[in-house]
Formats: C-alpha cells, structure tokens, sequence
C-alpha cells in the first residue's frame, strides 16, 4: 500500500479545498462541492469564500440567503453551517444523531431535557416559529409558559436541535447586521426533509472536498461515530494509502492528488476555516509554529495565515477612521519572499474587505502579541 506523505496530502487537501488556485466557480456550486462551509459567525466565513473563488462577490452570497437558496443551519458537529437548500434538506436528517447526542449530553441544557416530552417541545415550537421567526430568548420565554419549570434557554436550545431551523436573514448578508432568528427549514425553503439520503453519498462527498481521509478524519467532519461500517462497504469503490504513521487512508479513485511539490500560494483563512477543522489528524496543515502559541482553549479563535501550504502566522484586521489595518503576526522570521506574497495577498483581502479605505501591511517580530 503507498505512503503517502505529509506534504503529498497538505496538496491533495488543498486542491479540494480550492485553495491551491482560485476556482471559477459559482458560490453555490462551490458549497455543494465543499459539502458546505463552517459559518457560525455572521460574516467571516465570506473570507473563506473570496479565498477560494475567482471574482467573488459577496452580494451574491446575501442573494443566495435573502432568496432562500442558501441557508446558514446547525449540521456537522452540531454548528451551524452555510450551505444550499438542497444540501440542507439532505444533510440535516444523516446528522441528526449529533444533534441529539449534543443536546441531550449537553452540561448546560442535557439535564433540563430529562422527563420532558420533547416530542411537544418540538411541534409548539415549530408552531410558533411557523407564525414568524423567532429569537432564541422569544421562543423560549413562550414556551416556558407552557413548561414553567424548565429553563427557557434549555427549551430554545430543544427545539434548534430537534427540529431543523435556520437563521433567518439579515443575520449573516453582508454589510447588515441582525439578532440571531430562527424558522423552520421546511416552511423556509418550501421543500420537506430529503428522506433518501445515505452516509455513503456523504462520506464520499466527504472524500471529495477533504480527502484522502482515514475513518477519525471522517467522523470528526461531521460528528457521527462508527463510520468504520460505512467505509469498509465502500471499499470496493475506494482507493486505500497509509499516512506516516501507518493510518489507513480512503480516498476516490479518480480525485486529484497533486505533486507533493506544486507551489502553493499564500492564503489567509478565516477563523472556523473548514481545512482547519475537518480532520482529527491536523498535521497535514497545522505546523509545530502553531501548537507553540499556546493560545487560550476558550479564546476568539485565531485567524491563520498559510504560506507553502502550512500554519505560519496569524492575521487580524481593523478599521477606524484613518484605514483600515492588516497585522500578520508570523511565527517565524518570514523571508522576503514570503513577506512579498503575503503582502501581495493582503492588499486584495483589505481591498475586498474595505474598499474604498485607506490600507495599511503591519508585520510583526515573532513572538510578538501586539
């Protein structure tokens, strides 16, 4: 069986993640190809969008989601993901599991679950969200009226698991602003569950947009256990390498697995980048430079900077009235080479994220925090 090296699937992983060139696709094809993108903040995940897309315009991401083509809903891993309507539909009920595991061993909300009939919970919640969207704090203050010995957080946090619900616009369209709101997935769409779905077409879907894979990478995408099942019943559609360490990799026959040596160029990543946490081996992109940062388990998550393919500097961006910063603290000392290209990159990215702005390129000595 063939080893395939760090590098070799830093590549592969790139190329299926469109970062090893910008792809000329649509945003919607470009979600159904990456199975969705991780989008639990109102608008960094935009980023990763204009990292991976050729002439990307963020207007017609707001259109996918104002018209109803894109939604931004709780999936793998039990968070919310932007991904299309028909992606929705299909994913949600192979997920679900997840959801219930995440609501039901939840140290907050798990022990409000017990003795309840969730069933109800659900329909009067669907109900009340079927009237209009609803904020998490209004829809659990209603339904503690009905359930006053229950948290209404608690009984929010029930029916956002159980029952397929998005955030409703302008939560998340680009250059607005809103409270989180949710409405039913079905009403919203105007289309029921998909019910025909396997794990198979996710799991190779799952190859395709992040392989190759072994059955931890799999199950940490997307949160399910005992995929192990699912892989070895595919295994004659399969090809199979081992990693460094002598892991078995599954992956399609016919997907690019580029030289270990094809340039990669700079990118910045956006701080729930999907190439950063869709894999329970993360060693294909994160570097040592990293894992020395020490950065604060429960802090704002770092945004990382990828040079050659790898973790190597972190970026922040502000704006105030005078322009609008770009700060690149590298891990370590950049050549000039690297400095160029990061520069050459970060001027588009400030362009893209405040046009019309004065700009500035901040670099700073390794180490440093300011």
């Amino acid at each position: 069986m063939q080893t395939l090296t760090r590098r070799a699937l830093n590549r592969a992983t790139l190329d299926r993640q469109l970062l090893l060139r910008r792809a000329d696709l649509t945003p919607l094809q470009a979600l159904e190809h990456l199975v969705g993108l991780q989008a639990q903040t109102p608008h960094t995940w935009y980023v990763g969008l204009w990292s991976r897309l050729a002439g990307f315009r963020p207007e017609d991401v707001s259109a996918l989601l104002t018209g109803r083509k894109a939604v931004r809903i709780a999936l793998m891993r039990s968070t919310i993901h932007l991904v299309g309507a028909a992606d929705a539909l299909a994913l949600r009920p192979l997920v679900q599991p997840v959801l219930d595991r995440d609501l039901f061993a939840n140290h907050t909300h798990g022990r409000a679950m017990r003795g309840l009939d969730t069933g109800e919970v659900v329909a009067e919640g669907r109900r009340l969200l079927d009237e209009r969207p609803r904020t998490p704090a209004e829809l659990g203050r209603l339904l503690a009226e009905r359930w006053p010995d229950r948290a209404p957080a608690s009984l929010a946090y029930a029916v956002r698991n159980l029952l397929p619900v998005v955030q409703t616009p302008p939560r998340g369209v680009w250059g607005t602003g809103g409270r989180t709101a949710h409405a039913p997935l079905e009403s919203w769409v105007g289309a029921p569950p998909c019910t025909d779905g396997t794990l198979d077409e996710m799991v190779l879907r799952h190859l395709a947009a992040f392989g190759p894979a072994t059955v931890r990478d799999v199950q940490r995408w997307c949160g399910l256990t005992r995929l192990a099942e699912v892989l070895d019943r595919l295994r004659p559609r399969l090809v199979t390498f081992r990693d460094e360490n002598g892991a078995e990799l599954f992956d399609l026959p016919d997907a690019p697995r580029p030289d270990p040596e094809t340039p990669a160029p700079a990118r910045y990543l956006y701080d729930f980048d999907n190439l950063l946490v869709s894999h329970h081996d993360r060693s294909r992109v994160v570097t040592d430079g990293l894992r020395q940062q020490n950065f604060p388990p429960h802090g704002p998550v770092p945004r990382l900077v990828l040079l050659d393919g790898f973790t190597a500097a972190t970026w922040t961006f502000t704006e105030t009235r005078e322009a609008a910063v770009l700060t690149v603290r590298p891990f370590a000392p950049l050549p000039p080479s690297d400095r160029e290209a990061l520069t050459t990159e970060g001027t588009a990215l400030l362009a893209f994220l405040a046009p019309g702005a004065a700009h500035e390129i901040r670099f700073t000595t390794p180490g440093d925090l300011e």
